[in-house]
């Protein structure tokens, strides 16, 4: 049984949350704030994590930064009334993998934490490596190393650059990149496919302003060319 850290200090919103979930046949863990959380992620090591942004003690920001520290591939789901793109950007840049905006549609956040909860490794990664000029990435060990340096990947943007790096050349659209990595099943927005290729190209590219490698395609989307 898959179990589900819910992070709220608002008892009856966590609560509601809980109940639903059970009925859905999860197992729940319950934190009202920051250090709670960090204390039950570190001892009961839970599958996917419902984390409520505005908390006393530490934000969910921080529990976002500590939790992506040691782990990189436990889904992170943000709960926040703070939907603004600065928001929502810098949660993703801690390494969030969504952020669904309260009040919370319980239908529409069980949906979710499905979707994410199938999304693992195993479905989307082979064991073998790729090997594109300086460009080397570890399907097995999910590492990528440019010019023999480690770079350093959200579990998301490793998905992306793996799927593009399959068939270099290929021009995906916004809703293939979106379908393959996030779900077909994935209730978000073909946007988040550009914010995650603007990270990747911060971190892969010389110059991210001019890329020369993760390409748009005006109009349809993007391709991986690395000679």
């Amino acid at each position: 049984m898959k179990s589900i850290l819910i992070v709220d200090d608002e008892v009856d919103i966590a609560n509601s949350i809980q109940y639903v979930l059970k009925q859905e046949g999860f197992n729940t863990l319950l934190a009202h704030d920051g250090y709670k959380a960090m204390e039950l992620i570190e001892n009961q090591k839970p599958d996917l994590v419902l984390l409520d942004l505005m908390m006393p003690g530490i934000d969910g920001y921080e529990v976002c930064r500590r939790l992506r520290a040691n782990d990189k591939k436990t889904p992170i789901l943000m709960l926040t009334a703070r939907t603004s793109e600065v928001d929502t950007v810098v949660g993703l840049e801690l390494g969030a993998n969504d952020y669904i905006a309260k009040p919370v549609r319980l239908r529409e956040l069980v949906a979710r934490v499905k979707a994410h909860l199938r999304d693992t490794p195993q479905d989307k990664i082979g064991s073998k490596a790729i090997r594109y000029g300086n460009l080397n990435i570890d399907f097995d060990s999910r590492t990528v190393m440019v010019a023999q340096q480690p770079v350093e990947l959200t579990y998301k943007e490793f998905e992306l650059l793996a799927t593009m790096a399959r068939y270099p050349n290929r021009v995906f659209t916004r809703d293939q990149l979106f379908s393959q990595v996030w779900g077909s099943n994935f209730l978000g927005e073909s946007r988040t496919v550009d914010v995650h290729i603007r990270y990747l190209r911060e971190k892969l590219e010389e110059d991210p302003s001019h890329p020369k490698h993760i390409l748009t395609v005006r109009g349809v989307g993007y391709r991986l060319v690395w000679d």
